[in-house]
């Protein structure tokens, strides 16, 4: 079918899908409320929306409530699904007191002190203990084998540190059932990089660890014209006036750091970093390499890619993002999280009248917008740090699933050009939809705080947007974030180039949130709350397979069937006897 035939939306004819065993069971273990002694509060899957829904609805004006209520509980049964520390928590005050509606946070910058390593530790406790999972960069600790003049002695280096860390989230388990997880970052240019790659390769350590290395422009253009790569790391004040370093010598290298703090900067903000030793960069990169196609890891996060599209560019180095890897976050940043399940838009689906249903799916887009940016409200963040960073930017991240179950209920296939406009445009209105609610709620509730903040212009700025000299902007002049973002974020300015109304308002007014859009994996609420879905942008890996469940009180595991939701779908309406690999 041609995408043109996708454009338009008959009345719509929806499908209900009873929910397939395996996927009931994944909502009663995770997601359903339940008392002290184990008892369901929730006795349906239904009652848990309502109880979301009744949540989010209250942090509305008293008279709005019941209406936003009935409005929120209608995009829950029309596919939208919150994160699932939204669904397990919100509305469970009274059961759980002490638990976060916030999937994942990013820890602070992690300075290099004894000190402030062990405050982030306990920091990160509280963290998991509240159920969100958590990232951090390391790369922000001295390499091995560099002198602590404070204790006379040579640090062991950022990997020891980390598996203090490690041990802890193995300790603690984390609200909700869930073990406590956690994403490590490291720069590419450190020179304990190589110890980082290899790091899990020892049996049971950082076995609590995501892995990902932050790899530069820089490095990369160093692999493409093969030459030496520089492993190096900050030089101290201390050390130049011990006369142990000279920063004008040439075995020091101006680079970016996550923190300036203790360390020698320049006016653009680069810092003096010693270079320890240097490699071919194409050797390092084979080792990266390698160790990915073998191990699955490290993961490979394109860090000055993410900083260059950041919204919040001019007041924000992000160096780690959450667990999972789909949102980049500042320090003390939160994964407030979101998808809407792109099943529910199919009408007719696997005939010649397939069609999605634009113009619903954008007002869901609209009232999850709403929805989400409530959460924050009622956010439940154990650290004051992370409580004040989710106030200021009121940042949140909805994206979709089910775009591979779909493509297929529109027998469209996957990977195809009708795929691709089609995931071009799913994507499209639901960042327009998005930023014109945002837009709308600003006027409502006022715009995120640092929309209205004013900020003085650097050259570190102007570096990395020299597009404001040309708009009479000099170091020193006064800008407000909103305009600073809608003006000069690239992902704005590439909005812009299909809605230049909408953003030249939200630089005049401001906007609710400083991030809308976020891909999460959303592998359990896909399993679970979709019906199995695929899940996030991936097809189905399987139509059916098989699930070893742990029942309690059996010493064996029982054996579930587990069907794509395109399967039930297409069993449903077309053979109820279909099955893969069958006529």
């Amino acid at each position: 079918m041609s995408i043109e035939a996708l454009k338009t939306a008959d009345e719509p004819s929806p499908i209900e899908i009873k929910l397939q065993p395996a996927s009931d069971d994944i909502w009663d273990k995770k997601y359903r409320l339940k008392d002290k002694s184990g008892n369901p509060v929730d006795e349906t899957i239904d009652a848990t929306y309502s109880r979301v829904a009744r949540a989010l609805s209250e942090v509305e004006e008293p008279a709005k409530q019941e209406h936003w209520y009935e409005r929120f509980l209608w995009a829950l049964r029309n596919g939208a699904i919150p994160a699932g520390r939204i669904i397990s928590n919100a509305g469970a005050l009274e059961h759980k007191p002490a638990t976060s509606t916030i999937n994942c946070t990013v820890s602070g910058t992690i300075q290099d002190s004894m000190l402030d390593i062990l405050e982030k530790n306990l920091e990160a406790g509280l963290t998991l203990k509240a159920g969100c999972g958590i990232g951090y960069e390391f790369s922000t600790l001295r390499p091995k084998g560099a002198y602590v003049s404070g204790a006379g002695a040579y640090t062991s280096g950022p990997l020891s540190f980390m598996d203090i860390f490690d041990k802890m989230c193995f300790t603690v388990s984390s609200a909700g059932g869930r073990r406590g997880a956690q994403m490590a970052t490291f720069d590419v240019s450190h020179p304990d990089v190589v110890d980082f790659i290899r790091a899990k390769r020892e049996d049971g350590r950082l076995r609590q660890f995501n892995l990902s290395l932050l790899v530069t422009e820089e490095f990369m253009e160093a692999v493409k014209a093969d030459d030496e790569w520089s492993l190096c790391f900050p030089i101290s004040p201390k050390e130049v006036e011990q006369g142990t370093v000279d920063p004008a010598d040439e075995t020091i290298v101006w680079r970016e750091f996550p923190s300036t703090e203790g360390y020698i900067a320049n006016d653009e903000g680069l810092v003096a970093c010693r270079i320890y030793r240097t490699v071919k960069a194409r050797q390092l990169w084979n080792v990266i390499m390698s160790s990915t196609y073998d191990y699955a890891e490290p993961g490979f996060i394109l860090i000055d890619k993410v900083n260059q599209q950041n919204n919040n560019w001019y007041c924000e180095n992000i160096r780690a993002t959450n667990p999972c890897g789909e949102q980049p976050l500042p320090p003390y940043g939160s994964c407030l999280l979101g998808s809407i399940n792109l099943t529910k838009f199919v009408l007719d689906p696997f005939t010649d009248r397939a069609r999605f249903d634009w113009d619903n799916y954008r007002e869901v887009v609209s009232v999850f917008t709403r929805m989400l940016d409530n959460v924050v409200e009622i956010n439940g963040l154990p650290l004051e740090g992370q409580r004040n960073e989710i106030t200021r930017k009121r940042r949140h991240g909805m994206g979709f699933l089910g775009l591979g179950s779909t493509m297929t209920m529109l027998k469209v296939p996957y990977g195809s050009k009708e795929s691709l406009e089609l995931t071009e445009r799913v994507s499209r209105e639901m960042a327009l939809a998005g930023w014109h609610t945002g837009l709308e709620l600003a006027k409502e509730k006022g715009p995120a705080p640092i929309m209205d903040e004013e900020f003085e212009v650097t050259e570190a700025m102007m570096r990395l947007r020299p597009e404001m000299a040309n708009d009479g902007i000099v170091v020193g002049d006064k800008l407000k974030g909103k305009v600073l973002q809608a003006r000069y974020s690239r992902y704005m300015q590439k909005v812009a180039e299909v809605a230049p109304e909408l953003v030249d308002e939200i630089a005049a007014v401001g906007c609710r949130f400083t991030h809308h859009s976020s891909i999460a994996p959303t592998g359990t609420i896909s399993l679970s709350l979709a019906n199995n879905a695929s899940n996030g942008i991936e097809p189905s890996f399987a139509h059916h397979y098989a699930r070893n469940v742990i029942r309690e009180g059996k010493k064996s595991k029982e054996k579930v069937d587990v069907f794509s939701y395109e399967l039930l779908a297409y069993r449903e309406l077309v053979n109820p006897r279909a099955m893969p690999f069958s006529d």
